[in-house]
């Protein structure tokens, strides 16, 4: 029998924690919001800083979806992961209105 302190580590991929904040964040936004968010995620000794860029609806409360963005964010990387995450930067990259979406089909009034 081996000891556990001289058994290896589970190291999990950056891109795996990526896809899992990826979801944290798609659980936390609306389905009716365009795309899908995309993560990129630094892992350095089982702490994971995180970046998500994400697509929003306007009108909305853009700094109360992106607290909980965050907040879903750290809570799966922590669960699925085991990771502690530093840093949870989001990057609303579009807002996207139905009155806007309508514009581009033709006239607004």
């Amino acid at each position: 029998m081996v000891e556990p302190g001289e058994r290896g580590a589970t190291r999990i991929a950056d891109r795996v924690v990526a896809k899992i904040a990826a979801q944290a964040a798609r659980e936390a936004l609306d389905s009716a919001d365009a795309l899908p968010p995309h993560a990129v995620v630094a892992v350095h000794e089982r702490v994971a800083r995180v970046r998500v860029a994400v697509e929003l609806g306007y009108p909305s409360d853009i700094g109360a979806r992106c607290r909980a963005v965050r907040r879903q964010v750290r809570e799966r990387i922590g669960a699925l992961a085991g990771m502690e995450v530093s840093e949870v930067a989001v990057m609303v990259e579009r807002l996207h209105s139905p009155l806007l979406d309508r514009a581009e089909r033709g006239r607004v009034r």
